[in-house]
């Protein structure tokens, strides 16, 4: 058989021991904050640390020729320069009520969303005063969105999907080198179904 041939058993050897060693502090990463996502209680503080900050925008930012007309990209750069904001930034949410084609009230709001932080902007047009409310949620929070690729950005989202292929390319190569020992092999397997069954059955009798 194919699988016995020693180019075939080189390969699956330097596969399992390379991939395994490029993707090993993932797979550490992704087992601890298993265990502090599961359990968030006892790891991410109930409380998150809270901080508002007021500044004025520049009119230019947010009318053209006394209509307004927010200029997102360069708001959301003045907001960077002037506040601690990070993350990404929402669509603007804005309501206007005019008279006669003058402002008498209106506001614009949006939201900024980060790993394990969010803050929430609320801009009043009139004065151009703006509030931003910050919520840090910590580390352990921010490893955890992490985890779950939750407001992380697309480059994340493939680090994701490359460690995972990586994963099975570690898994399928360990495979291949169990193939030809048959004893070794018999016992893998009976281990593989037990731990298989035992999933199962905690699931189905465990699992509401």
């Amino acid at each position: 058989m194919f699988y016995k041939h020693r180019t075939f058993q080189l390969w699956a050897r330097r596969l399992h021991i390379y991939v395994s060693m490029a993707v090993l502090g993932l797979m550490l990463f992704f087992a601890v904050t298993g265990i502090t996502l599961n359990r968030p209680e006892l790891f991410v503080a109930a409380q998150a640390k809270t901080s508002e900050w007021r500044v004025t925008i520049p009119h230019h930012l947010l009318f053209v020729e006394s209509k307004v007309a927010i200029n997102e990209p360069e708001l959301r750069q003045f907001l960077a320069q002037h506040t601690p904001i990070r993350g990404q930034m929402s669509r603007l949410d804005i309501y206007l009520d005019s008279d006669n084609g003058v402002l008498q009230e209106g506001e614009a709001s949006a939201s900024f969303t980060a790993p394990g932080y969010s803050a929430a902007l609320f801009i009043d047009l009139v004065s151009r005063e703006a509030e931003l409310d910050i919520s840090d949620y910590g580390w352990v929070a921010k490893f955890n969105d992490l985890h779950k690729g939750r407001h992380s950005g697309e480059w994340w989202k493939w680090v994701i999907d490359v460690s995972s292929l990586l994963m099975l390319v570690f898994i399928l190569s360990g495979l291949a080198l169990l193939l030809p020992k048959k004893s070794t092999l018999r016992y893998a397997i009976r281990w593989c179904s037990l731990g298989t069954l035992i999933t199962f059955v905690i699931y189905w009798l465990a699992v509401p």
